[in-house]
């Protein structure tokens, strides 16, 4: 019952609008620029260069743009070698279930690899979450822009959200003294500790992407990454019982933002009405994602899949159907992995009594 109360309940509000806003116009403005320029191909290249937005919350301007350029260089890799993946199957001649199951192996690789960086470089939010749905995302793109085009928008996305991140440097009532943050030292446990959290998300998403793959293969429905981002989510958390609840809370505010989802496609948007409804739901996701996040998910979830379908546009009944499955799937595969532990040390312990 406390756990149920907890999933519900909401933290108080701490100025959260400003990042919120902050994260929005760092959305809105590459994809409406897009918009203009009739190249809606790209925006997905621009969504998740706008991710270098989320980092550095709450922190002096010098240690927010240090943090932020470390955050927006290594999404800038990420997004480089999705885009080189995305044309392995045209190069090497292979069948698509090869390449399917090439990209869950190398998906699986950068969450672990990301998520050690991220430990690596102090930035949080923490995890690979972003990484591993910008890569699977951008590989899994059948028709490819240009290599330079998709890199000069993530480039020039990314340089944007650093502006905007010291902008309000222009106020002398939000001026922070401009002072050099202090070089990274890592303790041994500190190097420990981050080696170990990148092998359990090397565990979760590979079991969440091959069971998604070999389910997909068999019952019909795609998105296998999208399993594979779920199942990192119940691995941040400093409790067990956290780790758990953000694993619920992940399906439960799938399913609402599904919903706002199906209302939001039955009014058949313009482009531009249709990015004006991301920067409102980025605005949402980020306003509570620290304090609540099952309601971060409700806008989470749409934002997710509009980006989909300006790219890829596809049949909404499908993406909503492949969405839950996978949700579901990912999410009782980070629960599994986050309980596996606990579950050993028991299973032990009674051993050694016995």
């Amino acid at each position: 019952m406390k756990m149920l109360a907890e999933m519900f309940s909401i933290a108080p509000a701490n100025k959260d609008h400003h990042p919120a806003l902050s994260c929005a116009v760092g959305v809105f403005v590459p994809l409406f620029s897009l918009v203009l320029l009739g190249r809606l191909d790209l925006a997905i290249f621009a969504s998740f260069g706008a991710f270098t937005g989320i980092y550095g919350r709450g922190e002096p301007h010098a240690a927010r743009f240090a943090l932020q350029m470390r955050a927006g260089l290594l999404m800038l890799l990420v997004i480089l070698l999705a885009s080189l993946a995305a044309r392995i199957e045209a190069a090497w001649g292979l069948d698509r279930s090869t390449t399917t199951w090439l990209l869950v192996l190398a998906t699986t690789v950068v969450a672990g690899g990301c998520s050690v960086a991220i430990s690596w470089l102090r930035l949080r939010p923490a995890g690979s979450l972003f990484h591993i749905f910008a890569f699977a995302a951008i590989a899994s793109i059948p028709n490819q822009p240009p290599l330079w085009q998709g890199m000069l928008v993530s480039v020039l996305t990314t340089g944007f959200c650093l502006v905007i991140g010291f902008s309000s440097r222009v106020l002398p009532s939000h001026r922070t003294p401009w002072v050099r943050p202090p070089p990274i030292r890592r303790t041994p446990d500190e190097k420990r500790a981050a080696w170990l959290e990148g092998l359990g998300y090397l565990v979760a998403a590979g079991l969440a992407g091959s069971l998604a793959t070999w389910a997909g293969e068999r019952l019909g429905f795609g998105h296998n990454y999208w399993a594979m981002v779920a199942a990192v989510v119940p691995l941040v958390g400093h409790t067990t019982r956290h780790r758990v609840r953000r694993g619920i809370q992940r399906i439960i505010g799938t399913v609402l933002g599904l919903v706002i989802l199906a209302g939001i496609v039955l009014l058949e948007l313009q482009p531009w009405q249709t990015v004006l409804v991301m920067a409102l739901c980025q605005f949402g996701a980020e306003l509570f994602i620290i304090r609540q996040y099952l309601l971060a998910q409700v806008f989470v979830t749409p934002l997710a899949l509009i980006s989909t379908l300006l790219v890829v546009p596809s049949a909404p009944a499908i993406l909503l159907r492949d969405r839950i499955i996978e949700t579901v799937i990912g999410a009782a595969v980070g629960i599994a992995v986050v309980l596996a532990p606990d579950v050993r040390r028991r299973l032990r312990q009674r051993t050694t009594m016995a």
